[in-house]
């Protein structure tokens, strides 16, 4: 099977990331959202990144704007039934996952392939909601999506190994290196950053140091390159208490109980840098 138009479900920052790695990669890419103002604020997005990247001499005029002119924006999910693949990217929320993936197993051809860029939800169980349960797989972007080199690539239980395949080298087509994750909450990379992220909320929550000591100590001591109360803003708390409740759900062990004091951020609308305040305060 060869992939000549992506579909991305979701304008955010990660689906508009998908989006840019793709036509730039040379695919056509439809790039849906609910409204008109959020695909509008996902080009915006990508088109100051390429800007950025003609100012630095990464790239010409003319190359950002062959990159600008292969995405088509879509508010109307039926325009994805001119797709040959699908990323899905809307919000970390498992009944409205299941929503779009009964939508679009019914919109698009028996061929095309439906792919998740969930960050802990069994992929099985996503799959369970279409009648092609042999082409749905996780495809988990790191965000931001443009600069990091990793895809957690993710076959279901039924997952057949061509569309295990077409993935991974879609994967590699983007630039990206794919690595392999079994169908377990979480995953690898959530199955160790978010219970990390999880004790440094438990570390301020129980005084054991304030946000820029916790985050110094994690910076300096363990050479990474933020800290993780910060990547957690990055990330969005919403996304961390998500990801916190399903390994929480699916393991039912306490080690994976999310941590009090990001309940009550995410309750209080601080979600981090996409509201302007999580751990740390954010300028518009």
């Amino acid at each position: 099977m060869t992939v000549k138009t992506l579909g991305v479900i979701g304008a955010g920052q990660m689906g508009s990331g998908i989006a840019q790695v793709a036509a730039t990669s040379g695919l056509d890419v439809v790039m849906n959202d609910i409204k008109k103002e959020f695909v509008e604020k996902g080009i915006a997005s990508i088109t100051k990144i390429l800007s950025r990247g003609v100012e630095k001499g990464k790239m010409s005029e003319d190359e950002k704007s062959a990159i600008l002119g292969r995405i088509k924006t879509s508010v109307n999910l039926q325009d994805m039934a001119s797709t040959d693949f699908i990323v899905e990217a809307a919000t970390e929320n498992e009944e409205i996952k299941y929503q779009l993936f009964r939508d679009l197993d019914g919109i698009c051809g028996d061929q095309v392939i439906l792919a998740t860029n969930t960050s802990s939800i069994p992929i099985g169980r996503i799959a369970a909601h279409t009648g092609r349960p042999e082409k749905v797989i996780g495809m988990h972007f790191m965000n931001p999506v443009p600069v990091m080199r990793l895809v957690e690539v993710i076959p279901g239980i039924a997952t057949s190994d061509e569309t295990f395949q077409v993935t991974w080298n879609l994967a590699e087509k983007f630039g990206k290196t794919p690595a392999k994750a079994s169908d377990y909450p979480g995953f690898i990379a959530n199955r160790i950053l978010l219970p990390m992220i999880n004790e440094a909320v438990y570390c301020l929550y129980h005084g054991v140091g304030n946000r820029e000591d916790i985050d110094t100590v994690m910076k300096l001591g363990m050479n990474h390159p933020m800290g993780p109360l910060a990547l957690a803003d990055l990330i969005g708390l919403d996304t961390c208490l998500a990801v916190m409740e399903t390994l929480y759900d699916g393991f039912k062990d306490s080690k994976y109980r999310p941590c009090p004091l990001l309940r009550k951020y995410v309750e209080a609308g601080w979600l981090g840098r996409k509201s302007g305040r999580g751990f740390y305060e954010y300028n518009s």
